[in-house]
Order: structure tokens, then sequence, then C-alpha cells
């Protein structure tokens, strides 16, 4: 390649210091919350950066199916004028989805926990993790 030819930003999910902060952030937060069963890291568009546990297909329909749900989320968020949509909840049976957003970045966070959790705390370290995972710019510029 030439030195004038700039290149092309690589995207996050094929970028190998994103997926390893990535990867160690998902670590750190199933050490902290035994009843994380499922957890991605995945783009706005639905690719999928990194994920514990599952299988590759379930990952990548997970990635797939949770960037539709957060764009569903800040349409409604900015529908209703209520400002920017922080986290979504999904509430079954048998356990939740919590979703949040990655600030400053294109990414997001889908964790699925068992039902032994209470929302309140699954919640504050799915927000450990998201802050976790914003360091990644603070470590690339260090």
């Amino acid at each position: 390649m030439n030195a004038h030819t700039p290149t092309q930003p690589v995207h996050a999910h094929k970028d190998p210091q994103v997926i390893a902060h990535a990867t160690e952030v998902l670590h750190g937060f199933a050490d902290l919350c035994r009843s994380l069963r499922y957890a991605t890291i995945l783009t706005d568009d639905g690719f999928e950066v990194a994920s514990l546990s599952g299988e590759d297909n379930q990952n990548r329909r997970m990635a797939s199916m949770a960037s539709s749900m957060q764009a569903l989320g800040d349409a409604v968020a900015r529908d209703l004028r209520i400002g920017g949509s922080e986290y979504i909840i999904i509430a079954a049976e048998t356990g939740y989805v919590i979703q949040l957003r990655v600030p400053e970045h294109m990414m997001v966070l889908a964790a699925h926990f068992d039902s032994a959790e209470t929302v309140g705390k699954a919640l504050s370290v799915a927000r450990l993790a998201v802050s976790n995972m914003r360091a990644l710019e603070r470590d690339r510029a260090a």
C-alpha cells in the first residue's frame, strides 16, 4: 500500500484488540455474578464482538436479535422524547436479559441471568462491565 492511501477502519468485531478486551471484560463479568448464563458484546449492527457461553449459532442469533431490540428501544425512547435509552430488561419465568449500550462506542452488552439473581444486582454488575468496556479507548491512548 502506498503511504498516501488512507487505511480503512477495522470494524470492532474484526479488531483483535477490541475482541481481546471484550473477552476479558466478559470473563470479569462472569467472575462477579454467578447467575450469569450468557453474555455477548455486539456491534450496533448485530455482529458479535465476544461472547461467554453458548453455541456459535446461538451467539450469532442473539447478537442479531439484541441489535434489533436495542434499535427498537432507541426508537421508542426517541419517539416518546424521553432521552436516550440506557438499558433494556426482558423478564421471563426463569430469568431475564439485560442490555446496555456501551457509551461512546457503537456496541451493546446483552446478558442473560437466571432467576437466582436480583435485577438490581445484575444491572449493577452489567453497568460495571460496560464501564470496563469503555476503558478500551483509554487503554488504546496509553
